[in-house]
């Protein structure tokens, strides 16, 4: 097989350079090793594209699930702020006696707005934890009173609920203040 000889203008990629003396064997031996090189560096700079374009799909991902719970929590102070009020409403409620002397359609009117007042939290996120019967739960509630009892079912069972407490969007604001049964 007759050997050419490669000239620099045969060559497309201006990293390669031949010297006019070398033809053959060494001219492609030369030419694979750069092709080599040149692959091996392709998969390299692919590779690097390929992280990098994950990365920033990855923190896309968080940036949205942190707006998501910045926009879920964004609240929780203004909720704190609240829950006095919705305590006023209970209370005023709770006194069965005086609430009933007042006037039947002023109460209605009161009752509306309490109504109204807490679908609009609820609607934020705002949920009561009321869990008279339930089994007691250190995470949403707090016991402030242990009741004795002989009856083993009704062990660590919620008796009475002194103060309700309260969720946003799954996170206790604050617990339940609870009388448990021991």
């Amino acid at each position: 097989m007759p050997k050419k000889k490669i000239k620099k203008e045969d060559v497309e990629m201006d990293e390669i350079v031949f010297e006019e003396e070398e033809t053959g064997d060494a001219g492609v031996k030369k030419l694979r090793t750069r092709l080599k090189k040149c692959t091996e560096e392709k998969q390299e700079y692919l590779d690097g594209w390929q992280r990098s374009k994950a990365d920033f799909v990855n923190l896309k991902k968080e940036h949205s699930e942190q707006v998501e719970r910045l926009k879920k929590f964004a609240n929780e102070d203004m909720m704190h702020e609240l829950l006095p009020v919705i305590e006023s409403f209970n209370m005023a409620f709770a006194n069965e006696e005086a609430w009933k002397s007042v006037d039947e359609n002023w109460r209605r009117g009161v009752e509306y707005i309490h109504t109204q007042f807490m679908n609009a939290l609820e609607e934020k996120g705002l949920k009561t934890i009321d869990p008279v019967g339930q089994k007691f739960d250190h995470n949403k509630h707090d016991s402030v009173e242990l009741i004795e009892q002989d009856d083993k079912k009704k062990s660590d069972m919620i008796a009475e609920v002194v103060q309700k407490g309260y969720e946003l969007n799954g996170k206790v604001m604050r617990p339940a203040k609870v009388k448990v049964y021991k």
